[in-house]
C-alpha cells in the first residue's frame, strides 16, 4: 500500500516591520570617523599642499551619509520615543548615540567655511542634544546600581566630547566659550584617564570590549588642536606627546585589542586615528619638524586605509539587518 503524500505546512509569515523600526545607533561611530578623516585631509592643504577639494569631497559624502542616518534614527524615535532611553542603557547604543551627537559638531565645522548661519544652527542643535545626553547619562549613573558606574572609554565621548565644539565655535567667534570648554574638558579627560588606568590595573578588559580602548586617544588628539587654536602652544605640545604615547601603546597591543575579531565596536578605531593625524599635522606646521611631518603623513595614510573599510562593513551589517541584532538595538 503506497504511503500517503505529506504536504508540510507553509512557513509562518514573518512579522512585517516598519521602516527604520530598529535603526541601530552603532552606525554613527564610523560616520564620526569619516568626518574626522575629511577634516584631516582638509588640514593636509596646509601641511602637504593637498587641494582643499579632496577633503571637502570626503566631508560632503560624510555629511550626506550622516543626515540620512540621522533621519533614520529620528524616524525610529518618532515611532516610539522610549527607544532613546533603552539605547542609552546599552554600551554600544550609548557609544552610538553620543557619536551621533558629536558628529553634529563635526558637521558644523565642515560647513562653517561655506555658511556661518548653517554652521551656527548645526552647532546649537548639537550642543543642546549633547547636554541632554550628558544629563540623562549622569542621572542614570547616580540613580543606577553601583556596578553600572565603572569607568569606560565611552565616558570620554560623553563628558569630554564638548571639546569638539570649539572646532566650529572658534571660527564662529565664540572664543571665551571655547577657552572654558578647553579647560573643563582637559580636567575631565585627566580624571577619566586616571580612573581608567587604575581600573585597568585591577582587572583585565574582556576581548569584545577592547576596541573601545582606542577612544582614549581621542581626547589628546582633539585637545591638542584646540590648545593651538586658543593660544596654549606649550600645553598643545604636551598633549601631542601624550597622543604619540597613546597611539604607540595601541599599535604595540594591536593584536590584543583585536583578538575577538571584527565587530561593530571597531568603529571606535576610526575617529581617534583621524584626529591623531590632524594634531600631528598642526604640530608639524608649528614646529617645522620633518619627523613630525612624516608621522602626520603616515598616520593620514593609515587613517585613509583603515576608516573606509570599517565604515563600509558596519553599514553593510546595517543594510543586512545584522547590526541591530549584534548591538542589541532597541526596536520601536
Amino acid at each position: 500500500m503506497s504511503k500517503a503524500p505529506y504536504f508540510p505546512p507553509p512557513p509562518p509569515t514573518p512579522e512585517k516591520t516598519r521602516l527604520f523600526q530598529r535603526t541601530p545607533p552603532a552606525i554613527f561611530p564610523p560616520i564620526m570617523g569619516a568626518f574626522g578623516l575629511g577634516l584631516a585631509w582638509r588640514r593636509a592643504a596646509d601641511g602637504f599642499g593637498v587641494p582643499d577639494a579632496f577633503g571637502d569631497m570626503i566631508l560632503g559624502a560624510a555629511t550626506i551619509l550622516y543626515l540620512f542616518c540621522l533621519v533614520a534614527y529620528v524616524m525610529k524615535l518618532m515611532q516610539r520615543p522610549a527607544t532613546f532611553l533603552e539605547d542609552l542603557k546599552i554600551l554600544p547604543g550609548r557609544a552610538g548615540i553620543i557619536a551621533m551627537v558629536l558628529s553634529g559638531y563635526l558637521m558644523a565645522a565642515t560647513v562653517v567655511p561655506f555658511s556661518t548661519g548653517l554652521a551656527t544652527v548645526a552647532f546649537g542643535l548639537a550642543l543642546a542634544a549633547h547636554v541632554v545626553v550628558v544629563l540623562r547619562v549622569a542621572y542614570s549613573l547616580i540613580t543606577g546600581p553601583v556596578e553600572a558606574r565603572s569607568v569606560t572609554p565611552v565616558w570620554h565621548l560623553i563628558f569630554v566630547g564638548f571639546i569638539l565644539s570649539p572646532l566650529a565655535a572658534l571660527p564662529l567667534g565664540f572664543h571665551i566659550y571655547s577657552i572654558a570648554v578647553f579647560w573643563i574638558s582637559l580636567a575631565i579627560a585627566l580624571a577619566i584617564w586616571g580612573a581608567s588606568l587604575a581600573q585597568f590595573i585591577r582587572a583585565d578588559v574582556p576581548p569584545p570590549l577592547r576596541p573601545l580602548l582606542a577612544i582614549h586617544l581621542a581626547p589628546a588628539s582633539v585637545l591638542g588642536p584646540v590648545a593651538f587654536l586658543t593660544g596654549y602652544v606649550q600645553i598643545a605640545y604636551v598633549l601631542c606627546v601624550l597622543a604619540v604615547v597613546l597611539l604607540t601603546l595601541l599599535v604595540i597591543r594591536a593584536r590584543w585589542l583585536t583578538v575577538a575579531g571584527f565587530s561593530p565596536l571597531w568603529g571606535a578605531f576610526t575617529f581617534p586615528l583621524a584626529a591623531f593625524s590632524t594634531v600631528m599635522q598642526i604640530t608639524a606646521v608649528h614646529t617645522g619638524s620633518d619627523i613630525l611631518r612624516i608621522i602626520a603623513g603616515l598616520s593620514l595614510v593609515a587613517a585613509s586605509l583603515i576608516i573606509p573599510p570599517i565604515a563600509y562593513k558596519v553599514l553593510m551589517m546595517w543594510s543586512k539587518g545584522v547590526l541591530a541584532v549584534k548591538t542589541n538595538a532597541a526596536q520601536a
